[in-house]
């Protein structure tokens, strides 16, 4: 029996909707960086792009647990001397919500032109409306375990 490999030709992409309304940031990040990357797949293999498109929708709803809103960080810099730039995640989820998001699901692919080609196939909108309807994405099952007990 001869060792399968996948072929760029044979991959099949399908376009996925979540509602992170009341879902848990990091919780949410490791299931879309799953999609993404492509582990979900049968014929998944490393060094190809197997993944899905996600849509992510209701960005701004998402929550942090444990007060890790006020006590963490998002780092910055100018590239100047003394150009660190620091943000409080309470005032990124007040006006950058997507940012916040990407951020997560970005630091989860690999850091290089493979993890850069996952990321171009995520779309992060803070409302509950996308642009992507003639796509025709279906709703992406996340156990209900990864929303917040609030």
């Amino acid at each position: 029996m001869r060792t399968f490999s996948t072929k760029p030709a044979e991959i099949t992409r399908k376009w996925y909707v979540v509602d992170a309304e009341g879902m848990v940031l990091g919780r949410l990040a490791t299931e879309v960086a799953r999609v993404l990357r492509g582990k979900h797949n049968p014929y998944f293999a490393p060094h190809l792009d197997t993944g899905d498109h996600v849509i992510i929708i209701n960005a701004d709803k998402v929550i942090l647990t444990s007060n890790k809103a006020e006590r963490k960080f998002a780092y910055r810099h100018s590239g100047y001397p003394g150009g660190l730039r620091t943000d409080r995640y309470t005032d990124l989820l007040a006006t950058k919500p997507v940012f916040v998001v990407e951020k997560a699901i970005k630091g989860m692919l690999p850091k290089n032109r493979l993890g850069a080609a996952m990321y171009t196939k995520l779309k992060v909108y803070a409302g509950p409306t996308h642009p992507h309807a003639a796509q025709l994405p279906e709703p992406m099952a996340i156990d209900g375990a990864l929303r917040a007990n609030r």
